[in-house]
């Protein structure tokens, strides 16, 4: 629970001052309080934050016992949420021990919650002023008082901290943040000192002390500031570096490049000095030499691919931003490609731009070339096996998937889409281990609409294998994790009523997949379907007709379907008709055969 409140108040608290009605305390219970622990002793530090008993108050060894026993049943009940009967007990134990830091830490935190801050805050007072050595009542007091916006105290207690707790830095830290907030530059760079003389000399201590003095427009020191980082550490020419761009990014260009001359004659090719040398013939305007720069940096294997990254992502909103085209970028993508890569960030910040740009087709070697260095890289796995869904390529696809359920077998998607093209090439049982093996990889976490369609795929298999009671398990466990899985729902009405059983389970649920899809004629054929079975002669004429005006009039067993239905509803000579169509789109079937042979309907 952090603390929200501040205080001037210093007055002394007895047990009388700080008690709160029960109506009051009810509401502690919606809110987990800090836990501690303690007794009536008084806090001193050793090794700096790790406390030690010593006595403030002599307490008859009777009294310290009741004192022990009631604080620690106060710690447990709070611990529990019992947090009115924890308040009640803490100011027992201060109607036994007003002085009890332990007490007063504890009670202040009920009175923060309840907003009565003044009476929180005179409570840590007091826990500091009779346990000043506790390391963690000085802090939670600081905080109170920063919170609250009462700098001048809080900064009171956090330099009495940082002498008194000499080895830890965190007092410090807070005091950097104060003179911040407060603009007092000059105590920052003071503290920044004191901090540097525990740490050491930092590149992030010099760079806020060079920030601080440029606030103050004392650009020598500031300057005299990073020159000095850059001594201390002669032989480290990333300081160097750091002082050359400092020196470019505050009006003095020529000492930057002198700067940066001098690290790449101590170390050539220095990737740090490379970048910054392109920044400056950029800030320069001299393009020829930026781009020359640029092309040396991003060729340079020393130079990390997250910086080659960066430079190429600065370059694209560059070209972005002044309406240049992909010219320059794209060659640059290439010469780079050409190169031996350390990871795949280059290469998948190429594909980005390349679909950006629309350039499919060019994006799939380079998302090969990411596979290569990322296996378990599933964007790119993913947007290959797009490419070869849209194409209907399934050899292709199930080359991307196999590879892809062995370094990422948790990712879902890939066993469903291997087992799709496996059955599209027929090889059933392949399809059906795979379902199985996804299968075992779900969990709580999985998403439930692909788990679905792993079991309505599964359903389908075990039809085509003639295992009805398997396939429709399969649907019925499809359709708990997703009931509204329309191809599960389709399939699975449609065979019910192929065996002319559950017809009004069947029609149930096929009348959810038409109300979903009005104009699917897959969905439509199956709800005529049904209510044919069911004998309900004018409704499946009315579905069956939209289903042909949906495409139905390609399908030879749509076109079959219609035909029966018409002719149950007395138009012989169109049911005739569509008989015929069916045959000619491919329609083998004997039955049909004889259908048009003896010009009627013959049931299956």
């Amino acid at each position: 629970m952090a603390v929200l409140f501040s205080s001037s108040q210093t007055n002394r608290l007895n047990s009388a001052t700080i008690g709160l009605t029960p109506l009051h305390i009810g509401a502690l219970t919606a809110l987990l309080f800090f836990s501690s622990c303690g007794s009536s002793t008084k806090m001193t530090q050793q090794s700096k934050d790790v406390p030690i008993a010593t006595v403030v108050n002599q307490l008859s060894p009777e009294l310290q016992r009741k004192y022990d026993y009631y604080f620690l049943e106060a710690t447990r009940q709070k611990s529990k949420g019992e947090f009115d009967v924890a308040f009640e007990l803490y100011q027992h134990c201060l109607s036994i021990d007003p002085n009890a830091a332990s007490s007063l830490s504890e009670i202040s935190q009920f009175y923060f919650f309840l907003k009565l801050p003044q009476k929180g805050i005179a409570c840590m007072e007091k826990a500091v002023e009779n346990d000043p050595d506790n390391y963690w009542y000085n802090q939670t007091l600081a905080s109170v008082y920063q919170q609250n916006g009462d700098t001048v105290k809080a900064i009171n207690v956090f330099e009495k901290m940082s002498v008194q707790f000499f080895d830890r830095q965190e007092p410090l830290m807070a005091l950097i943040d104060l003179y911040n907030q407060s603009k007092d530059y000059a105590k920052v760079i003071s503290t920044l000192d004191r901090l540097e003389q525990k740490n050491g000399k930092t590149e992030q201590i010099s760079l806020e002390k060079f920030r601080m003095y440029i606030l103050m427009e004392n650009n020598k020191k500031a300057f005299s500031e990073i020159e000095s980082l850059a001594n201390e550490y002669p032989n480290d020419m990333r300081y160097l570096c750091i002082l050359g761009d400092v020196y470019l990014n505050n009006g003095k260009p020529q000492d930057a490049y002198t700067t940066y001359q001098k690290v790449l004659t101590i170390e050539p090719g220095n990737p740090q000095a490379l970048v910054s040398m392109a920044n400056y013939y950029d800030q320069m305007g001299q393009t020829e030499k930026y781009e020359q720069q640029i092309d040396s940096v991003l060729l340079n294997k020393r130079v990390e691919s997250d910086v080659k990254a960066d430079i190429m992502r600065q370059m694209i909103v560059q070209s972005q931003q002044t309406g240049k085209d992909s010219t320059r970028i794209i060659p640059l993508f290439q010469k780079i490609m050409k190169e031996e890569q350390e990871d795949a960030q280059i290469p998948m910040l190429y594909v980005q731009y390349l679909l950006a740009k629309g350039m499919e087709k060019e994006s799939i070697p380079v998302l090969n070339k990411v596979i290569e260095l990322d296996p378990e890289n599933t964007p790119a796995r993913l947007q290959l096996l797009s490419y070869a869904i849209k194409k209907n390529d399934f050899q292709e696809a199930i080359k991307i998937c196999e590879p892809a359920i062995e370094s990422t077998p948790q990712v879902l998607e890939f066993y469903y889409y291997l087992g799709l093209a496996y059955y599209q090439a027929q090889r059933v049982d392949d399809a059906m281990s795979v379902y199985q093996k996804g299968i075992a990889q779900v969990t709580d976490k999985s998403d439930k609409k692909i788990v679905s369609d792993f079991y309505s795929m599964m359903g389908d298999i075990y039809h085509t294998k003639e295992k009805q009671a398997l396939a429709y398990a399969s649907y019925d466990s499809a359709l708990v994790y997703n009931p509204d899985n329309l191809g599960a729902l389709n399939n699975y009405a449609y065979y019910l009523s192929m065996e002319k059983r559950e017809l009004d389970k069947a029609e149930e649920m096929s009348y959810k997949t038409v109300k979903a899809e009005p104009n699917n004629n897959t969905y439509l054929d199956t709800y005529a379907w049904i209510l044919f079975v069911k004998g309900k002669f004018t409704e499946a004429k009315i579905y069956m007709d939209d289903a042909m005006k949906n495409g139905g009039d390609k399908i030879d067993v749509e076109t079959e379907h219609c035909g029966d239905i018409y002719y149950m509803n007395g138009k012989k000579e169109e049911a005739l008709k569509y008989w015929i169509m069916s045959r000619g789109l491919g329609n083998k079937s004997e039955i049909l055969k004889k259908k048009i042979e003896q010009k009627k309907y013959i049931a299956e």
